[in-house]
Protein backbone atom coordinates (compact mmCIF):
# COMPACT_ATOMS: atom_id res chain seq x y z
CA UNK A 1 0.00 0.00 0.00
CA UNK A 2 1.88 3.38 -1.58
CA UNK A 3 1.78 6.66 1.11
CA UNK A 4 -0.47 8.81 -0.99
CA UNK A 5 1.66 11.81 -2.26
CA UNK A 6 1.40 15.59 -1.30
CA UNK A 7 -0.21 18.02 -3.72
CA UNK A 8 1.74 20.16 -5.97
CA UNK A 9 0.66 23.74 -6.17
CA UNK A 10 -0.83 22.70 -9.81
CA UNK A 11 -3.07 20.31 -8.04
CA UNK A 12 -4.38 22.71 -6.00
CA UNK A 13 -5.21 24.93 -8.19
CA UNK A 14 -7.32 22.65 -10.77
CA UNK A 15 -9.00 21.36 -7.77
CA UNK A 16 -10.17 24.76 -6.51
CA UNK A 17 -9.89 27.06 -9.23
CA UNK A 18 -12.15 29.40 -8.12
CA UNK A 19 -12.40 29.45 -4.15
CA UNK A 20 -10.00 32.14 -4.12
CA UNK A 21 -11.60 34.40 -6.85
CA UNK A 22 -15.12 34.26 -4.26
CA UNK A 23 -13.32 34.38 -1.70
CA UNK A 24 -11.64 37.54 -2.68
CA UNK A 25 -14.84 38.86 -4.50
CA UNK A 26 -16.32 38.58 -0.73
CA UNK A 27 -13.74 40.32 0.90
CA UNK A 28 -14.20 43.27 -1.35
CA UNK A 29 -17.67 43.77 -0.36
CA UNK A 30 -16.91 43.17 3.63
CA UNK A 31 -14.82 46.53 3.37
CA UNK A 32 -17.32 48.09 1.18
CA UNK A 33 -18.09 50.56 4.32
CA UNK A 34 -14.05 51.10 4.48
CA UNK A 35 -13.07 51.43 1.03
CA UNK A 36 -16.35 52.85 -0.40
CA UNK A 37 -17.51 55.84 2.24
CA UNK A 38 -13.72 58.50 1.42
CA UNK A 39 -16.40 60.30 -1.47
CA UNK A 40 -19.67 60.15 0.99
CA UNK A 41 -17.50 62.60 3.65
CA UNK A 42 -17.94 65.97 2.05
CA UNK A 43 -21.01 65.80 0.57
CA UNK A 44 -22.76 64.22 4.18
CA UNK A 45 -20.17 66.86 6.20
CA UNK A 46 -21.73 69.74 4.29
CA UNK A 47 -25.33 68.78 4.41
CA UNK A 48 -25.56 68.58 7.80
CA UNK A 49 -22.88 71.07 9.22
CA UNK A 50 -20.52 67.87 10.59
CA UNK A 51 -16.71 68.27 10.89
CA UNK A 52 -14.94 65.34 8.65
CA UNK A 53 -14.42 64.10 12.54
CA UNK A 54 -17.78 63.69 13.64
CA UNK A 55 -18.56 62.04 10.09
CA UNK A 56 -15.50 59.93 10.67
CA UNK A 57 -16.78 58.86 13.83
CA UNK A 58 -19.25 56.55 12.13
CA UNK A 59 -16.55 54.28 10.68
CA UNK A 60 -14.64 54.35 14.13
CA UNK A 61 -18.01 52.55 15.80
CA UNK A 62 -17.94 50.24 13.31
CA UNK A 63 -14.33 48.62 13.33
CA UNK A 64 -14.06 48.84 16.69
CA UNK A 65 -16.99 46.84 17.29
CA UNK A 66 -15.07 44.64 14.81
CA UNK A 67 -11.92 44.37 17.11
CA UNK A 68 -14.18 43.24 19.93
CA UNK A 69 -15.62 40.34 17.86
CA UNK A 70 -12.86 39.18 16.06
CA UNK A 71 -11.64 36.42 18.19
CA UNK A 72 -15.49 35.24 18.83
CA UNK A 73 -16.21 34.97 15.30
CA UNK A 74 -12.79 33.60 14.47
CA UNK A 75 -13.64 30.77 17.40
CA UNK A 76 -16.81 30.07 15.38
CA UNK A 77 -15.41 29.86 12.23
CA UNK A 78 -12.85 27.44 13.52
CA UNK A 79 -16.43 25.20 14.76
CA UNK A 80 -18.44 25.58 12.30
CA UNK A 81 -16.76 26.57 8.96
CA UNK A 82 -17.03 29.78 6.74
CA UNK A 83 -19.28 29.49 4.36
CA UNK A 84 -22.67 30.41 6.44
CA UNK A 85 -21.30 33.29 7.83
CA UNK A 86 -20.10 34.53 4.69
CA UNK A 87 -22.76 34.04 2.51
CA UNK A 88 -25.59 35.61 4.99
CA UNK A 89 -23.14 38.62 6.40
CA UNK A 90 -22.67 39.71 2.68
CA UNK A 91 -26.63 40.47 2.13
CA UNK A 92 -27.08 41.53 5.99
CA UNK A 93 -24.24 44.22 5.01
CA UNK A 94 -25.36 45.13 1.92
CA UNK A 95 -28.57 46.50 3.48
CA UNK A 96 -26.60 48.10 6.56
CA UNK A 97 -24.82 49.93 4.46
CA UNK A 98 -27.74 50.73 1.79
CA UNK A 99 -29.46 52.31 5.09
CA UNK A 100 -26.61 55.03 5.80
CA UNK A 101 -28.20 56.87 2.91
CA UNK A 102 -31.17 57.59 5.55
CA UNK A 103 -28.94 59.67 7.71
CA UNK A 104 -31.51 62.47 9.01
CA UNK A 105 -28.86 64.90 9.99
CA UNK A 106 -29.09 63.81 14.00
CA UNK A 107 -25.38 62.75 14.79
CA UNK A 108 -26.97 59.80 17.08
CA UNK A 109 -29.26 58.63 14.00
CA UNK A 110 -25.85 58.64 11.84
CA UNK A 111 -24.01 56.73 14.68
CA UNK A 112 -27.01 54.23 15.30
CA UNK A 113 -26.48 53.64 11.32
CA UNK A 114 -22.99 52.52 11.89
CA UNK A 115 -23.84 50.53 14.86
CA UNK A 116 -25.93 48.72 12.29
CA UNK A 117 -23.16 48.59 9.52
CA UNK A 118 -20.62 47.15 12.45
CA UNK A 119 -23.17 44.27 13.40
CA UNK A 120 -23.37 43.42 10.04
CA UNK A 121 -19.58 43.50 9.33
CA UNK A 122 -19.14 40.81 12.46
CA UNK A 123 -19.70 37.36 10.09
CA UNK A 124 -17.41 38.68 7.16
CA UNK A 125 -14.21 39.75 8.44
CA UNK A 126 -10.77 38.69 6.32
CA UNK A 127 -10.81 35.68 8.96
CA UNK A 128 -13.99 33.89 7.29
CA UNK A 129 -12.62 34.44 3.56
CA UNK A 130 -8.79 33.64 4.57
CA UNK A 131 -9.74 30.44 7.02
CA UNK A 132 -11.29 28.65 3.96
CA UNK A 133 -8.31 29.20 1.24
CA UNK A 134 -5.72 28.04 4.57
CA UNK A 135 -8.21 24.80 4.34
CA UNK A 136 -7.87 24.33 0.68
CA UNK A 137 -4.35 25.41 -0.30
CA UNK A 138 -1.25 24.57 0.62
CA UNK A 139 1.73 24.54 -0.91
CA UNK A 140 0.24 27.69 -2.99
CA UNK A 141 -1.06 29.14 0.30
CA UNK A 142 0.83 32.20 -0.11
CA UNK A 143 -0.71 33.01 -3.86
CA UNK A 144 -3.80 31.92 -2.43
CA UNK A 145 -3.94 34.22 0.26
CA UNK A 146 -2.73 36.90 -2.35
CA UNK A 147 -6.05 36.29 -4.69
CA UNK A 148 -8.00 36.34 -1.87
CA UNK A 149 -6.89 39.47 -0.37
CA UNK A 150 -7.29 41.15 -3.58
CA UNK A 151 -10.60 41.92 -2.85
CA UNK A 152 -9.63 45.05 -1.05
CA UNK A 153 -7.39 45.96 -4.21
CA UNK A 154 -10.53 45.77 -6.05
CA UNK A 155 -12.64 47.59 -3.26
CA UNK A 156 -9.99 50.61 -3.12
CA UNK A 157 -9.84 50.55 -7.18
CA UNK A 158 -13.50 50.58 -7.47
CA UNK A 159 -15.43 51.89 -4.58
CA UNK A 160 -14.33 55.44 -4.89
CA UNK A 161 -14.90 56.60 -8.68
CA UNK A 162 -17.88 54.17 -8.25
CA UNK A 163 -19.16 56.28 -5.62
CA UNK A 164 -18.27 59.63 -6.97
CA UNK A 165 -20.04 59.14 -10.04
CA UNK A 166 -23.72 57.77 -8.07
CA UNK A 167 -23.02 60.96 -5.69
CA UNK A 168 -23.26 63.18 -9.14
CA UNK A 169 -25.86 61.24 -10.71
CA UNK A 170 -28.05 60.73 -7.42
CA UNK A 171 -27.15 62.31 -4.94
CA UNK A 172 -25.46 61.08 -1.93
CA UNK A 173 -28.17 59.20 -0.66
CA UNK A 174 -28.92 57.64 -3.93
CA UNK A 175 -25.60 56.68 -3.97
CA UNK A 176 -25.47 54.30 -1.05
CA UNK A 177 -28.05 51.53 -1.71
CA UNK A 178 -27.15 51.78 -5.53
CA UNK A 179 -23.57 51.25 -4.77
CA UNK A 180 -24.10 48.13 -2.63
CA UNK A 181 -26.95 46.68 -5.10
CA UNK A 182 -24.81 46.84 -7.71
CA UNK A 183 -21.91 45.07 -6.34
CA UNK A 184 -23.82 42.71 -4.55
CA UNK A 185 -25.44 41.72 -8.04
CA UNK A 186 -21.86 41.02 -9.14
CA UNK A 187 -20.66 39.27 -6.21
CA UNK A 188 -22.76 37.44 -4.39
CA UNK A 189 -23.97 34.53 -7.22
CA UNK A 190 -20.01 33.26 -7.72
CA UNK A 191 -19.37 33.59 -4.13
CA UNK A 192 -22.68 31.42 -3.27
CA UNK A 193 -22.20 29.00 -5.93
CA UNK A 194 -18.18 28.49 -5.53
CA UNK A 195 -17.50 29.37 -1.70
CA UNK A 196 -16.52 26.41 0.37
CA UNK A 197 -13.90 25.59 2.96
CA UNK A 198 -13.25 22.20 3.66
CA UNK A 199 -14.37 22.21 7.09
CA UNK A 200 -17.87 23.75 6.15
CA UNK A 201 -20.99 21.73 8.48
CA UNK A 202 -23.74 21.10 6.81
CA UNK A 203 -22.55 19.64 3.93
CA UNK A 204 -21.54 16.66 1.88
CA UNK A 205 -17.75 16.17 3.03
CA UNK A 206 -15.49 14.23 -0.25
CA UNK A 207 -12.87 11.87 0.92
CA UNK A 208 -9.99 14.68 1.00
CA UNK A 209 -12.36 16.81 3.74
CA UNK A 210 -12.74 13.49 5.89
CA UNK A 211 -9.01 13.67 6.27
CA UNK A 212 -8.82 15.54 8.89
CA UNK A 213 -10.73 18.41 10.91
CA UNK A 214 -9.16 21.19 12.18
CA UNK A 215 -9.11 20.21 15.93
CA UNK A 216 -7.04 17.44 14.72
CA UNK A 217 -4.65 19.82 13.12
CA UNK A 218 -0.97 20.17 13.96
CA UNK A 219 -0.61 23.10 15.69
CA UNK A 220 -0.37 25.98 18.48
CA UNK A 221 -3.02 26.00 21.29
CA UNK A 222 -4.25 29.29 22.01
CA UNK A 223 -2.59 30.01 25.13
CA UNK A 224 0.66 29.02 23.24
CA UNK A 225 -0.27 31.65 20.24
CA UNK A 226 -1.44 34.17 22.99
CA UNK A 227 2.20 34.43 24.64
CA UNK A 228 4.33 33.97 22.10
CA UNK A 229 6.47 36.77 21.54
CA UNK A 230 6.27 36.26 17.83
CA UNK A 231 2.46 36.51 17.75
CA UNK A 232 3.19 39.95 19.76
CA UNK A 233 5.03 41.34 16.82
CA UNK A 234 2.76 40.62 14.31
CA UNK A 235 0.20 42.10 16.90
CA UNK A 236 1.98 45.53 16.58
CA UNK A 237 2.87 45.44 13.03
CA UNK A 238 -0.91 45.03 12.35
CA UNK A 239 -1.94 47.73 14.43
CA UNK A 240 0.68 50.21 13.63
CA UNK A 241 0.53 49.48 9.70
CA UNK A 242 -3.62 49.50 9.21
CA UNK A 243 -3.43 52.66 11.39
CA UNK A 244 -1.74 54.63 8.74
CA UNK A 245 -2.56 52.48 5.18
CA UNK A 246 -6.56 52.81 6.15
CA UNK A 247 -5.78 56.12 7.10
CA UNK A 248 -4.50 57.34 3.54
CA UNK A 249 -6.96 55.13 1.74
CA UNK A 250 -9.94 56.56 3.38
CA UNK A 251 -8.95 59.91 3.12
CA UNK A 252 -6.77 59.66 -0.11
CA UNK A 253 -9.40 61.57 -2.15
CA UNK A 254 -9.39 64.46 0.62
CA UNK A 255 -5.95 64.52 0.54
CA UNK A 256 -5.61 65.10 -3.34
CA UNK A 257 -8.73 67.61 -2.89
CA UNK A 258 -7.25 69.79 -0.68
CA UNK A 259 -3.54 69.59 -3.00
CA UNK A 260 -5.61 71.41 -6.14
CA UNK A 261 -7.37 68.40 -7.64
CA UNK A 262 -10.78 68.10 -8.99
CA UNK A 263 -13.38 65.55 -7.37
CA UNK A 264 -13.27 63.15 -9.99
CA UNK A 265 -9.38 63.50 -10.72
CA UNK A 266 -9.07 62.89 -7.27
CA UNK A 267 -11.63 59.79 -7.04
CA UNK A 268 -9.55 58.82 -10.56
CA UNK A 269 -5.70 59.42 -9.03
CA UNK A 270 -7.31 57.30 -5.89
CA UNK A 271 -8.28 54.19 -7.62
CA UNK A 272 -4.75 54.13 -8.60
CA UNK A 273 -4.21 52.58 -5.02
CA UNK A 274 -6.34 49.59 -5.88
CA UNK A 275 -5.25 49.00 -9.16
CA UNK A 276 -1.73 49.16 -8.00
CA UNK A 277 -2.67 46.62 -5.18
CA UNK A 278 -3.34 44.19 -7.14
CA UNK A 279 0.20 44.04 -8.70
CA UNK A 280 1.38 44.08 -5.34
CA UNK A 281 -0.43 41.59 -3.69
CA UNK A 282 -0.32 38.94 -6.39
CA UNK A 283 3.55 40.13 -6.10
CA UNK A 284 3.52 39.63 -2.58
CA UNK A 285 1.96 36.37 -2.63
CA UNK A 286 4.49 34.92 -5.36
CA UNK A 287 7.62 36.35 -3.21
CA UNK A 288 5.97 34.41 0.29
CA UNK A 289 5.99 31.38 -1.70
CA UNK A 290 10.03 31.36 -2.25
CA UNK A 291 11.35 34.18 -0.19
CA UNK A 292 11.39 34.58 3.80
CA UNK A 293 8.12 35.81 4.36
CA UNK A 294 9.65 38.86 7.27
CA UNK A 295 11.92 40.16 4.32
CA UNK A 296 9.03 40.47 2.14
CA UNK A 297 7.00 41.97 4.63
CA UNK A 298 9.63 44.06 5.69
CA UNK A 299 10.72 45.49 2.47
CA UNK A 300 7.13 46.01 1.25
CA UNK A 301 5.83 47.85 4.17
CA UNK A 302 8.42 50.95 3.35
CA UNK A 303 7.18 51.85 0.12
CA UNK A 304 4.05 54.11 1.40
CA UNK A 305 7.18 55.90 3.39
CA UNK A 306 8.08 57.16 -0.10
CA UNK A 307 4.21 57.31 -1.00
CA UNK A 308 4.17 60.48 2.27
CA UNK A 309 6.93 62.09 1.09
CA UNK A 310 6.01 62.93 -2.67
CA UNK A 311 2.45 63.56 -1.16
CA UNK A 312 4.14 65.68 1.70
CA UNK A 313 6.85 67.30 -0.12
CA UNK A 314 5.90 67.24 -4.15
CA UNK A 315 3.89 70.42 -4.21
CA UNK A 316 0.58 69.25 -5.33
CA UNK A 317 1.75 68.46 -8.74
CA UNK A 318 -0.49 65.66 -10.48
CA UNK A 319 2.54 63.18 -11.02
CA UNK A 320 3.37 63.26 -7.18
CA UNK A 321 -0.27 62.68 -6.47
CA UNK A 322 -0.05 59.76 -8.78
CA UNK A 323 3.26 58.41 -7.84
CA UNK A 324 2.33 58.07 -4.45
CA UNK A 325 -1.14 56.90 -4.99
CA UNK A 326 1.41 53.75 -7.03
CA UNK A 327 3.83 53.32 -3.81
CA UNK A 328 0.48 53.26 -1.39
CA UNK A 329 -1.21 50.88 -3.66
CA UNK A 330 2.07 48.32 -4.00
CA UNK A 331 1.58 47.66 -0.28
CA UNK A 332 -2.04 48.37 0.67
CA UNK A 333 -3.37 44.81 2.29
CA UNK A 334 0.40 43.45 1.66
CA UNK A 335 0.14 43.82 5.61
CA UNK A 336 -2.53 41.18 5.60
CA UNK A 337 -1.21 39.40 3.15
CA UNK A 338 2.23 39.00 4.88
CA UNK A 339 0.90 38.50 8.71
CA UNK A 340 -1.73 35.72 7.84
CA UNK A 341 0.79 33.59 5.76
CA UNK A 342 3.12 33.96 8.73
CA UNK A 343 0.45 33.23 11.03
CA UNK A 344 -0.20 30.12 9.41
CA UNK A 345 3.21 29.26 8.76
CA UNK A 346 4.40 29.69 12.86
CA UNK A 347 1.11 28.39 14.61
CA UNK A 348 -0.22 26.11 11.95
CA UNK A 349 -4.44 25.71 11.27
CA UNK A 350 -5.39 24.06 14.85
CA UNK A 351 -6.75 27.32 16.18
CA UNK A 352 -6.37 29.74 12.69
CA UNK A 353 -9.79 31.09 13.38
CA UNK A 354 -8.95 32.06 16.90
CA UNK A 355 -5.48 33.54 16.56
CA UNK A 356 -6.40 35.26 13.56
CA UNK A 357 -9.55 36.66 15.38
CA UNK A 358 -6.96 38.36 17.76
CA UNK A 359 -4.93 39.84 14.85
CA UNK A 360 -7.87 41.16 13.43
CA UNK A 361 -8.78 43.02 16.93
CA UNK A 362 -5.29 44.56 16.12
CA UNK A 363 -6.07 45.28 12.60
CA UNK A 364 -9.67 46.43 13.44
CA UNK A 365 -8.36 49.25 16.11
CA UNK A 366 -5.79 50.49 13.46
CA UNK A 367 -8.76 50.50 11.19
CA UNK A 368 -11.16 52.76 13.55
CA UNK A 369 -8.09 54.85 15.02
CA UNK A 370 -6.55 55.85 12.02
CA UNK A 371 -9.09 57.55 9.95
CA UNK A 372 -10.29 59.31 13.13
CA UNK A 373 -6.61 60.61 13.68
CA UNK A 374 -5.98 61.73 10.43
CA UNK A 375 -9.50 63.91 10.67
CA UNK A 376 -8.51 65.37 13.85
CA UNK A 377 -4.97 66.19 12.53
CA UNK A 378 -7.15 67.87 9.63
CA UNK A 379 -9.48 69.67 12.21
CA UNK A 380 -6.73 70.82 14.22
CA UNK A 381 -4.61 72.26 11.76
CA UNK A 382 -6.36 72.49 8.72
CA UNK A 383 -3.68 70.64 7.19
CA UNK A 384 -2.80 66.43 6.98
CA UNK A 385 0.70 66.89 6.65
CA UNK A 386 0.40 66.74 10.58
CA UNK A 387 -0.61 62.53 10.44
CA UNK A 388 1.66 61.82 7.01
CA UNK A 389 5.28 62.57 9.47
CA UNK A 390 3.26 60.62 11.80
CA UNK A 391 2.65 57.86 9.25
CA UNK A 392 6.27 57.81 8.21
CA UNK A 393 7.18 56.65 11.78
CA UNK A 394 4.50 53.92 12.20
CA UNK A 395 5.36 52.70 9.00
CA UNK A 396 9.05 51.87 9.86
CA UNK A 397 8.29 50.85 13.18
CA UNK A 398 6.55 48.16 11.89
CA UNK A 399 8.81 47.16 8.95
CA UNK A 400 11.13 46.30 12.09
CA UNK A 401 8.66 44.16 14.21
CA UNK A 402 7.75 42.01 10.93
CA UNK A 403 11.88 42.22 9.91
CA UNK A 404 12.67 40.58 13.26
CA UNK A 405 10.27 37.99 12.87
CA UNK A 406 12.93 34.38 12.94
CA UNK A 407 12.93 33.15 9.93
CA UNK A 408 13.88 29.47 10.11
CA UNK A 409 11.68 26.39 9.39
CA UNK A 410 8.28 27.28 11.85
CA UNK A 411 7.37 24.28 13.93
CA UNK A 412 3.93 24.06 11.66
CA UNK A 413 5.27 25.21 8.21
CA UNK A 414 3.74 22.14 6.31
CA UNK A 415 0.21 22.14 7.36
Amino acid sequence: MHAPTSPTARDEWRAHPLLPVAAGLGYATSVIHIYGIGPFYGPVATEFGWSRTEVTFGLTLATLVQAVGGVFIGLAVDRFGPRRFGVIGLVLLGLAFALLGTADGSLLNWYLLWGLVALAALPVQASVWTSAVASRFTVSRGMAFAVTLCGASIAAGVFPPMATWLIGALGWRGAFPVQAAIWLGIAFPVIFVFFHGRYDKGRRQTAEDAVSRPADLPGASLREGLTSSVYHRLFVASLLFTFTVIALVVHFTAILGDAGASPMTAAAIASFVGWFSLAGRLGTGALLDRLPASLVGAAVFLLPVLGCLLLLLGGGSLWAMGAASALIGLTLGAEIDVVVYLLTRHFGLRNFGGLYGGLLAALSIGTATGPLAAAQFYDRTGSYAGFLWLALAFMAASSVAIGTLPRGKAAYAAH
